[in-house]
């Protein structure tokens, strides 16, 4: 990465961290993967249950081989024989990884889900949230955070699950209600009335979609 986006960045995280801050949310910077990893590990404790929704981000920085390899109790639905009691089971859950289709630079958060169990999760349910965000998510503010979880997260997550909506076919949002459509609730997170429960790990690297 260019030395003037790696420095542009770092400033822009201390921005975004102070708007979390000011939301109730825990805001930190990583300068790399490692050091996301290292951080997302200090955050969880050995002996902890987690779930998570399909964070691509927390698979990039090695945070999900790390815990399965680890003394912790990972949920894993997609190796379940169960999904819909694995996804249960995650609002029971000491801590949920998730990402954010985009992120506001006064910490305002965009997510969009198809199955709402990723949504539905972060808003309530596991003790804790620990996001993995990598600074490509960062936006000016909520319309254009917006527009980035319309037009770029959605039509490569729905190309990614191989689906029928004309955002796969076209790269762009047309507000579709077709029945493979992955928009089907959209959480706007911009405060936390728990202390403690929300955590951002903002990266400086292009993660996730």
């Amino acid at each position: 990465m260019d030395t003037n986006i790696i420095k542009r960045n770092e400033l822009l995280a201390q921005k975004v961290i102070k708007g979390l801050e000011s939301r109730n949310m825990k805001g930190y910077y990583a300068s790399n993967k490692e050091e996301a990893l290292k951080k997302a590990l200090e955050l969880i404790p050995e002996g902890s249950s987690i779930s998570m929704g399909g964070a691509m981000s927390a698979h990039e920085i090695g945070l999900v081989e790390a815990l399965k390899e680890g003394d912790y109790h990972f949920i894993d639905r997609d190796a379940a024989t169960d999904k819909r009691a694995a996804m249960l089971a995650a609002y029971d859950a000491d801590y949920f990884l998730s990402s954010a289709n985009a992120i506001t630079e006064d910490g305002v958060m965009i997510n969009i889900d198809g199955n709402s169990n990723r949504v539905s999760a972060i808003a309530q349910g596991p003790k804790h949230v620990i996001f993995i965000v990598g600074m490509n998510k960062v936006c000016p503010d909520v319309d254009s955070a917006m527009k980035r979880a319309r037009n770029v997260a959605a039509p490569i997550n729905a190309q990614r699950f191989g689906l029928s909506t004309p955002c796969a076919k076209t790269g762009a949002c047309m507000d579709c209600k077709s029945p493979d459509t992955i928009c089907c609730q959209f959480l706007m997170t911009r405060y936390s009335r728990h202390e403690g429960r929300m955590h951002v790990i903002l990266v400086n690297d292009n993660l996730g979609f």
